[in-house]
Parts: structure tokens; sequence; C-alpha cells
């Protein structure tokens, strides 16, 4: 099942085995699973990280085995493979261009009553093309940073027009909340993971899947009707009901960064290539838009209520 994020098709999700070889669970008692078909490993012979076939886990690049039965394998130090220092300086450097688009986009482009339709055609066009070159990074089957930048850049057009629109029309200050709550997420997510209390599995990526899905599926619906039966559609976006689905959205989202870092742990442990971490650092930023996103929808909705 491919994931809303479209990153998490080409890093770590085998359309066959599901996500990160949870299809297949060793018995409990027994020895820790090793992993097969590593494409990183640099050959078999005499190396100390080939691994013995018939391993339910085959085919799964950064197949990692289950905590309780053992610790991760580390890859074997080798040129060309990511680092932690890679994801952070490739994803500081697309998030970086976001928000510097996002402010040149809030002071350049005016939303008061005589330019609020230009600069909002030009933030919905900027999403669109953003969107498209979302789309393209996710069929490649190597990570583009021109395109990863690219799509960075126009989301940040999109991003400061709907953030300017929401902090002067509707919400004072509701751009800076929303970055706080997404900072909040982030490192709350962040903390829980590593100290093991958010456990990434078969179960939760099932979960997290059909939830996002239904999600999505609810919020096309009300689009729908609101695009051709005028008003709010459903009532999905706005009212109480807003509310509720705001915060489904940004669970939702804190599931997600979850699932991001168990992707950036399982190619820190299997050797991923370098240029991996530009798809590290996609998948981080998408999430992080959609956390954004779903704040400032909220903020907006609570006091649009007022």
């Amino acid at each position: 099942m491919r994931s809303r994020n479209p990153v998490f098709s080409r890093r770590g999700f085998s359309r066959d085995n599901g996500y990160a070889g949870f299809n297949a669970a060793p018995q409990a008692g027994g020895p820790a699973v090793a992993t097969q078909a590593n494409p990183y490993a640099q050959g078999t012979q005499g190396n100390p990280y080939a691994q013995p076939a018939g391993n339910p886990y085959a085919q799964n690049p950064y197949a990692q085995q289950d905590q309780q039965f053992g610790a991760p394998p580390q890859a074997p130090p080798a040129a060309g493979r990511m680092t932690m220092d890679d994801v952070v300086i490739r994803t500081g450097s697309t998030l970086g261009l976001l928000v510097v688009t996002a402010a040149l986009a809030w002071a350049l482009l005016p939303v008061d009553d005589a330019n609020i339709g230009r600069s909002y055609g030009i933030g919905i066009g900027a999403a669109l093309i953003g969107m498209v070159l979302a789309l393209v990074q996710s069929f490649k089957r190597k990570a583009s940073p021109a395109l990863i930048l690219s799509y960075a850049a126009f989301e940040g057009v999109f991003l400061g027009v709907v953030s300017s629109v929401v902090d002067n029309r509707i919400a004072d200050g509701a751009a800076m909340q929303a970055v706080i709550g997404t900072m909040a997420v982030f490192a709350g997510v962040l903390i829980a993971y590593k100290a093991g209390w958010i456990r990434v599995n078969r179960r939760f990526y099932g979960f997290v899947m059909a939830a996002a899905l239904g999600f999505v599926f609810l919020m096309m619906v009300n689009m729908l009707f609101a695009v051709f039966g005028g008003g709010d559609g459903l009532g999905f976006r706005s009212g109480a009901l807003g509310v509720v689905f705001g915060i489904i959205g940004i669970i939702l989202g804190a599931c997600f960064l979850a699932l991001d870092f168990k992707q950036v742990e399982d190619g820190l442990a299997y050797g991923a290539p370098r240029e991996e971490a530009w798809l590290a650092a996609f998948g981080l930023t998408l999430t992080l838009v959609w956390i954004y996103l779903e704040f400032l929808r909220l903020i907006a909705i609570l006091n649009s209520n007022d």
C-alpha cells in the first residue's frame, strides 16, 4: 500500500513486502531475524554483513529487525553512505529555502482588498506547481535535489500567501502560533520516538495508512460539495467538526513524523547511499508542511467562531 507521503514509496516501503518487512514477524523466543538482499552491501564473500537466505524480509532495502529481538545491525563504514549529518544538512537546506520563499511571498504579495485576488491566485498556482513537482519526484527512482528544492521554493510561496491571509484577515499572530505548534509536535514526536514510547511496526503503519486514506477521502468529498454546492460543503472544515478534523489532521501528521524517523533510522543502519538523505529531507518537509497547514486551519476555525 502506498502512503500519503510520496517519498514512502521510494524509501524502504516495498510494494510486495509492506512496511519494513513486517509481513512476516519472527517467532517469540527465537533468534534475531537477519536481513537479505541489502542493495547497499558490498558483496558477500568475506563480508561480515552478508545475510543468509530464506529471510521473509527479503527485497526490503532497509529492513530492520524488531527491537525486542535485538538491536539493528550497523552498516559497514564506507564512502558514499548516508549519515545523520547528511540528513540534517539537506533537511535544513530544504526547509530553509521554503522559509525564505514564504517570507518573500508574505512581503511582496499583499493581501489587502485591492490585491488579495492576485496574491491568492499566485499562491494557488505555486501550490499546484509544488504538487506536480512532488509527484514527479515520488515516481523517480533516485532523488533529484533540483526537484526537491524547487518543490520547497514553490510550496514556500503558497505558505507565505495563505499564512499572510490568515494572519492579517482572520487571526492576528496565527502564523507564529502555527510555527510554534509544528515545532512542538516535531520535538514531542522525536523525544517519544527516541525514548521508545512510539513503536513503529506493521500494525502502526497499517493503522496510520488506513486513517490517512479515510481522512483524505473525506476531505476530498467535502471539497467537492463545497465547490459544487457552495458554502462549507459537509462542514468538515468549519465549526465544531472542523476543530475535530483539524486535531485529527495534526495527530496524523505526528504519526507520519514517526514513520519518517523510522526510515531515517533504517537508512543509517543499513548503509543507504548518500543521495537518500535528500529523500529523507523531502519526506520530513512534506510532513512538516502538512502539520503546519493543519495548525493554521485549526487556528483560523477557532478564531472565526469567536
